[in-house]
């Protein structure tokens, strides 16, 4: 019997994906010409086990240059940014782009017209840009940082990235957002964890999309987040052939709470380019919701939303229980049953 083959940390080449999954290269040559590739050899390890919810998540699909549909930029994050790196769309927030990297290039990102290729520059000048307008914009009081991936930075970089913010009295939360727990869980070290609690009020959304991404690996990872008094969340996008029944949604939302990750946000999937084949109907998602809402402690209940195209926000896309607003409130029970309340 040969020696099993070890796993590579990451893979990062259409050759390699297709000697490790026993595919045909030449698709994935195709879509690695406009979108980049890499997936951890913990995610692939996954993929192995588990197959399509996860495949579907990391594999090029030659579906991803067919979607007339799609745009570039859906949530117009260029023309909202201020200084490179820097979104500022609602009045108290902004989003920092502190890294231009991920553990795993998801097939169904937002960003993938940037993140991962050469063009997409975070350096020394972006990072200093960012902090420069942070510190002139007061009205700015929650910071998320993103990319890429903040924690695919070393740990002495991301420490002070995280030392200048803190210097800036007007912002009062910072935020980072990873999907490390989910991809490459090695990652959160104790010496990672040690550094982050250093700069609360810090809070983590992480990024889980199916119950089977929930391993003892991820649930150690996040442990040690949360026992550096690090609030988790998650933010999960809905999408099509992965995640798009209620029965799978309602594994991963408890599985979450197990692992003490608070089910934030359950996303409809964005207009990005290169993503119409994840893309399900709002319908879908509301059914999906009434099928979870009443049934599911509230604990384990995300907020459903739709990030409107043209930067125009986050909206909530909760099903419709009002019949009517008058005199009354009428409207419905989670079970259907019909309910006034006196509204003089």
């Amino acid at each position: 019997m040969s020696p099993a083959r070890p796993v590579p940390a990451f893979v990062h080449t259409p050759e390699q994906l297709a000697e490790e999954l026993d595919l045909p290269v030449e698709p994935l040559r195709a879509v690695h010409a406009v979108y980049p590739l890499r997936v951890s050899g913990y995610y692939l390890d996954l993929i192995r086990r588990v197959g399509p919810p996860l495949w579907k998540q990391a594999v090029p699909d030659l579906r991803e240059l067919d979607d007339p549909a799609g745009l570039a930029d859906p949530l117009d994050e260029e023309n909202l940014s201020p200084v490179p790196g820097l979104v500022h769309k609602y009045p108290d927030r902004a989003l920092f782009l502190v890294s231009n990297e991920c553990a795993m290039y998801c097939r169904f990102c937002t960003r993938k017209r940037k993140v991962g290729k050469p063009g997409m520059v975070i350096d020394d000048r972006t990072i200093a840009a960012g902090i420069d307008y942070l510190r002139r914009t007061p009205a700015i009081c929650d910071v998320l940082l993103s990319g890429g991936d903040p924690l695919m930075l070393a740990d002495s970089r991301l420490e002070t990235i995280l030392r200048e913010l803190r210097t800036i009295p007007s912002i009062a939360t910072i935020r980072i957002g990873t999907r490390i727990p989910c991809t490459l869980p090695s990652r959160v070290t104790p010496e990672l964890a040690a550094m982050l609690r250093q700069f609360h009020p810090l809070y983590l959304n992480t990024h889980f999309n199916h119950p089977a991404e929930i391993t003892p690996e991820a649930e150690r990872a996040c442990a040690l987040l949360a026992d550096a008094g690090i609030p988790l969340g998650c933010q999960t996008v809905l999408l099509r052939g992965v995640n798009d029944d209620a029965q799978t949604m309602r594994q991963l939302l408890y599985a979450l709470l197990r692992i003490r990750v608070r089910p934030y946000a359950l996303y409809q999937a964005d207009l990005t380019r290169g993503t119409g084949h994840f893309r399900t109907t709002v319908d879908t998602g509301q059914a999906i919701m009434r099928q979870l809402i009443g049934h599911l402690s509230g604990m384990a209940v995300p907020t459903y939303a739709l990030d409107a195209p043209g930067g125009g926000g986050k909206i909530p896309l909760t099903p419709g229980y009002v019949d009517s607003v008058g005199r009354t409130l009428d409207f419905r029970t989670y079970t259907g049953a019909a309910c006034s309340y006196p509204n003089e």
